[in-house]
């Protein structure tokens, strides 16, 4: 029975919303702090569709590709690190990283006495069988990846989560024949014991020994047991005699004394092997816990190098750090655990997300350095200090640091005493994925023996799949958890695309599966069939493949050929029929005929020369220097020559262009007769940060009141008063020229044609449309026209951050100049449209721009309206490329001088391919728009077919020169279009 009154995960929704409110939902720099995931139900109400069912309080949702892609591979890599150590353990010659430095995790532990100790070389029958629990949850990492991650052995205890397998909610046990068959299965493949059936455990000897309290940790032994077990259960005082299997966790020093001596002599098999459980016992891990509850959590990762490649599982680096300082000598320190440097991965290593290990190609440095650094050298362009996602302890145990929950005050302290010199005990802690304010932990064991005559691991990665746990963030307590269960999704097809299509060699694997994965996903997220047209463009498959050609042909991309028929039947089902297509536009999120307009909305405005001479020309006036300086953080001069004087620093442009920005604002007001209902002013914030930056002037002033920052904000009325908006957004400051830097150290801000004049021209030339719509009535909702400052590093989304946090808040106002604020916190934001680069045509994937919607439903359906805006360009085009102006003309061609407005070209046509958050090609993360994913905002990127590999992105050739008139002025036409689209819905 389900105890009464457990509301399982409703309970982690109580007190929502607990973020309204000045400070209650702080965003730091990503750069400086990386937050865990928000997941079940996000602040801005997006959320995660069948993770947290209705129907099922006490279930956990894991769907097919983190099992099948990042779970299963990541406990066969950890059993082959694991197992190799307990091996060498039970032959007497036990690694340090098992047994630590100088043996001193053994010394005292109760789970491999000295009488164990005494038994080197003389475990040879010994199968190895570990049901090892991990504590396991997801984190984020900087290229936007949420992935399952080793937190280390489970604060639970070592029984807790094998116990637990055998239920599905809080007293209602699960089947008992999967337990059994388990059981079973483990003494055949491991011993090689072939038993008929479930009746033969008691027959053949196998046992039950329950722990009994356990001192320190009442909560860790499981009572009362499943009911299967009762039959099983050696009783205190029974002989061991006619035993020959014992499951019991436990510790090996308060066994019987014939158990003990039937293990020794090889008559008797202990399940598990007892030097699995030693990381409960360790003295200096659970001193640990004095000051941290979940600190036994480190004792396991010690045994599992770092490992961030973008398959399998996530292990963040612990280890040890040694310091030189006055209170440690700067001679060569011997110590086996010493991990003394660390690889961090940023936007210079030109790394893409789907990439292969990053931080192998990052620049090494001192762990200290990278954790409190910050000087010009150690920040380079883009390397914050990493203190805040880190927990540090001295030599004797004493915490120094909590990283994710210490204030700048403690960050300061604790690096004075590194700076002291010293040992010091680390991990970097990327927090646990949460839902409201409790963080969750997987505590899934790890199944897994040493098969008969071979020296490899063999994993049940199908065994035991544990329980998950639910804390408040602010204040652990592993002792009164919310517990849940975990659901794995087993759909057949999706399996079958998973599990045997990454096995196929060819150009197609991966990319076939995870096609496949987003429809799936995208179907989750809607409401009756998939349009063909948006399943089209959400295929991950090369060329443009047509969605028909590669349903015919998928069961030739799978190894057997009636998987592949089964997926693609399967996939039909999703997908709307051929037949009831509607021409041009497909079925609406309701379900019912497309309810948007054949006839577009503002292309009458935007599909016209007068609009790309505007703007062309707004994004040269932008770009021609004489806002050069438009980084946040100013101009930072070269480091001159010894004898010479030093450069003058440049002064920050970013407040001229702002305040240019609002003067074409307030004259597009006041052209479209809309003064006194259009407002348009600042949200002024300051610049605070972990860190001191002196470096930087444009920090500096912020923190000495000389400045502030703000973003701009026009305010384009709709018919319901201000209680919905849809947001319209770029960014107008500009990032630092990386060839300037790495040739002589100067921070010289780029002039940013395409990043972000692009975008902030677009949005100058969206006003007058805006406004005209508004003064004719035809809005439903606000638009938002939205300039955001420091995207760019090194401060890091700090417009957007401040912006999502208002809303969350519930804090947003508006300061017009010369009139009062305008309170905008009770505003329903619709969808956030964020526009990032956007007028390059990459050469070697010309015409494609992509649509990267966030997390959740909302998001997904921003990127129907903007697939919609783009099918309606295409439809059009070719009658407007029909009109005197356009016929005949060719394709656009840059401007030769860079100066010039480039010749009348045909309207291209732009395949807006609908890239979903995790698809390795979104750079979603890369931009603001990640910001408002993660707060649960709808928001989508468009971006330009993005290379980050490209000259001109970020260094002295972002000019003119590589700007595209025709396929901008497009791009940005669809995204005034599909902001159009939504704000004048009337659902």
């Amino acid at each position: 029975m389900v105890q009464p009154g457990s509301a399982g995960w409703r309970t982690m929704m109580e007190g929502f919303p607990w973020f309204r409110g000045q400070g209650r939902f702080p965003l730091p720099a990503y750069s400086e702090f990386m937050p865990p995931p928000r997941v079940g139900r996000r602040p801005g109400g997006e959320s995660d569709p069948g993770l947290l069912r209705d129907d099922d309080p006490f279930g956990w949702t894991v769907s097919e590709i983190e099992e099948e892609y990042e779970l299963r591979p990541g406990l066969r890599h950890l059993a082959e690190e694991i197992m190799a150590s307990l091996v060498r353990l039970g032959e007497g010659r036990p690694d340090f990283r098992l047994a630590g430095h100088a043996g001193g995790r053994l010394v005292g532990n109760p789970y491999w006495p000295p009488e164990l100790d005494a038994l080197k070389g003389r475990l040879a029958h010994e199968a190895y069988v570990i049901f090892l629990p991990l504590a396991l949850s997801r984190t984020q990492d900087d290229k936007g990846r949420i992935r399952w991650t080793l937190f280390g052995s489970s604060e639970q205890g070592p029984e807790k989560a094998f116990w637990q397998s055998f239920y599905d909610a809080p007293g209602r046990e699960a089947p008992v024949s999967p337990s059994l068959a388990f059981l079973l299965r483990i003494l055949k493949e491991a011993f090689g014991d072939r038993l008929d059936g479930p009746a033969d455990l008691h027959r053949i000897g196998f046992r039950i020994l329950p722990t009994g309290a356990q001192a320190g940790f009442p909560y860790w032994p499981e009572n009362p047991l499943p009911s299967w077990t009762r039959g099983l259960i050696l009783q205190e005082g029974e002989t061991a005699e006619a035993v020959r299997y014992l499951l019991t966790f436990r510790p090996f020093s308060r066994l019987p004394a014939d158990v003990k001596a039937g293990y020794a002599s090889g008559r008797l098999a202990l399940l598990p092997f007892p030097g699995s459980l030693l990381f409960w016992g360790a003295e200096s891990t659970i001193s640990l816990q004095k000051e941290l509850p979940l600190a036994v959590q480190l004792s396991l990762l010690r045994l599992v190098p770092r490992r961030e490649a973008p398959y399998g599982l996530r292990v963040p680096q612990s280890g040890w750090f040694h310091e030189p300082g006055p209170g440690s000598p700067s001679e060569k320190i011997s110590y086996d655990r010493l991990v003394n440097t660390y690889r961090r991965s940023n936007r210079w290593d030109r790394v893409l997300r789907h990439e292969e290990d990053a931080a192998a190609n990052a620049l090494e440095v001192k762990v200290s350095r990278a954790l409190f650094a910050a000087s010009s050298a150690s920040l380079g362009l883009y390397s914050k200090p990493m203190a805040r996602n880190c927990q540090i302890w001295k030599e004797n145990s004493d915490l120094l640091l909590d990283g994710p929950w210490a204030t700048r005050k403690e960050i300061r302290d604790a690096a004075l005493a590194v700076e002291g010199g010293g040992l010091f005990r680390y991990r970097f802690q990327f927090p646990a994925m949460r839902v409201g304010r409790h963080e969750i932990y997987w505590h899934r064991p790890l199944t897994a023996f040493r098969s008969m005559g071979k020296d490899a691991a063999e994993v049940i990665v199908d065994g035991p799949l544990g329980f998950l746990t639910a804390y408040p963030a602010a204040e652990p307590d592993p002792s009164r958890p919310i517990r849940l269960w975990p659901r794995l999704l087993r759909r057949e097809p999706l399996l079958a695309a998973l599990s045997r299509i990454k096995t196929n060699r060819d150009r197609y694997a991966h990319e076939t599966a995870l096609a496949i994965q987003a429809l799936f996903d995208a179907h989750a997220l809607w409401d009756g069939p998939l349009p063909r047209s948006f399943a089209q463009n959400l295929l991950r498959v090369a060329d443009q493949e047509k969605l028909d050609h590669w349903l015919t042909v998928l069961p030739e991309r799978v190894p057997l050929h009636e998987d592949g028929v089964t997926i693609r039947a399967a996939l039909e089902t999703l997908i709307e029929p051929v037949a009831e297509a509607a021409p041009g536009f497909g079925q609406d999120p309701a379900g019912g005929p497309e309810s948007g307009r054949s006839e577009p909305l503002t292309f009458a405005e935007t599909a016209t020369r007068t609009f790309e001479v505007s703007y062309w020309n707004d994004i040269r006036a932008l770009s021609d220097g004489t806002y050069a300086d438009s980084e946040n953080a100013d101009s930072v001069p070269q480091p001159a020559p010894a004898g010479e004087p030093p450069e003058r620093r440049r002064h920050r442009d970013l407040e001229a262009l702002g305040d240019l920005l609002l003067d074409r604002h307030r004259r597009a007001i006041a052209d479209a007769g809309m003064a006194g209902r259009a407002v348009c002013g600042e949200t002024p914030f300051h610049w605070t940060t972990d860190f001191d930056y002196d470096l930087f002037g444009g920090w500096r002033n912020d923190r000495d009141g000389h400045a502030h920052e703000r973003n701009l904000l026009v305010v384009i009325p709709g018919g319901r008063g201000h209680a919905e908006a849809v947001v319209l957004a770029d960014h107008y400051d500009t990032a630092y020229k990386e060839d300037v830097y790495r040739e002589n150290g100067a921070r010289r801000a780029s002039s940013g044609a395409d990043d972000n004049r692009s975008a902030t021209a677009a949005l100058l030339q969206a006003a007058p449309i805006f406004l005209k719509m508004s003064r004719e009535g035809r809005l439903e909702r606000d638009v938002w026209l939205l300039h955001l400052t420091g995207e760019e590093f090194p401060a890091d989304s700090l417009g957007a951050r401040h912006f999502a946090r208002a809303v969350i808040e519930g804090t947003l106002r508006l300061s017009p100049s010369g009139a009062p604020p305008l309170d905008l916190s009770s505003t329903l934001i619709r969808g956030v449209y964020v526009m990032d680069m956007i007028a390059h045509n990459l050469d070697s994937g010309r015409d494609v721009f992509q649509i990267s919607p966030g997390r959740g439903a909302g998001s997904l359906r921003l990127a129907w309206e903007a697939h919609l805006a783009a099918r309606s360009w295409n439809e059009q085009a070719d009658a407007w490329n029909r009109r005197p102006d356009r016929q005949g003309r060719g394709r656009g061609r840059r401007s030769e001088d860079a100066v010039t407005v480039p010749e009348v070209a045909l309207h291209p046509r732009l395949a807006g391919e609908v890239r979903t958050w995790d698809d390795p090609r979104s750079t979603l993360f890369n931009t603001d728009g990640q910001i408002f994913s993660d707060a649960g905002l709808p928001v989508v990127l468009f971006m330009e077919n993005y290379n980050i590999n490209r000259s001109g992105y970020h260094d002295s050739l972002d000019t003119m020169a590589g700007i595209d008139l025709d396929y901008g002025a497009a791009l940005a036409a669809i995204a005034i279009e599909s902001a159009a689209r939504l704000a004048v819905k009337s659902g």
